[in-house]
């Protein structure tokens, strides 16, 4: 079962909705691993699938912080049709495709994407936004572009 946090993640998700395809539980005290498939709105065709845990109830009751997550992710990312790329950024900085609250207000999720035009592929990287720290934790995905628009 998912809890209040996962759904309000899933409502502050911006800009692009994330759709849960997928639930792994971890262990018996509620604590779970969330899939969610996002397609990225700015490049038909192309769809990320992402991978986080979510403390159970137990967990938060127990530990404290019970306004917050791990900010560990996973990112993979695949042609899912015919790819077409609309309006992107087309800096070294790149764009945001998601971003979810992993805290009340401290952390976020965050996925990026790059476009490599030289290598002719997107790079997606899911990484968290730590006003107080920032985070190392980093995972990275690319999609080639062979033959798309």
């Amino acid at each position: 079962m998912r809890s209040f946090f996962a759904a309000a993640l899933v409502a502050l998700a911006a800009p692009c909705f994330a759709e849960q395809v997928g639930e792994v539980g971890v262990d018996w005290v509620g604590n779970d691993i969330i899939i969610e498939a996002i397609a990225d709105p700015d490049v038909s065709g192309v769809t990320c699938h992402i991978a986080y845990f979510e403390r159970g109830m137990f967990d938060r009751l127990s530990k404290g912080n019970w306004f917050e997550d791990p900010s560990n992710a996973s990112i993979s990312c695949r042609q899912t049709g015919p790819i077409v790329i609309g309006d992107i950024d087309r800096d070294e900085d790149g764009e945001d495709v998601f971003r979810a609250s992993r805290s009340i207000i401290l952390k976020s999720l965050r996925v990026k994407r790059i476009f490599d035009e030289k290598n002719q592929t997107l790079i997606y990287v899911a990484h968290a936004a730590e006003l107080t720290d920032g985070s190392a934790k980093v995972s990275m995905s690319t999609v080639p572009l062979y033959g798309s628009e």
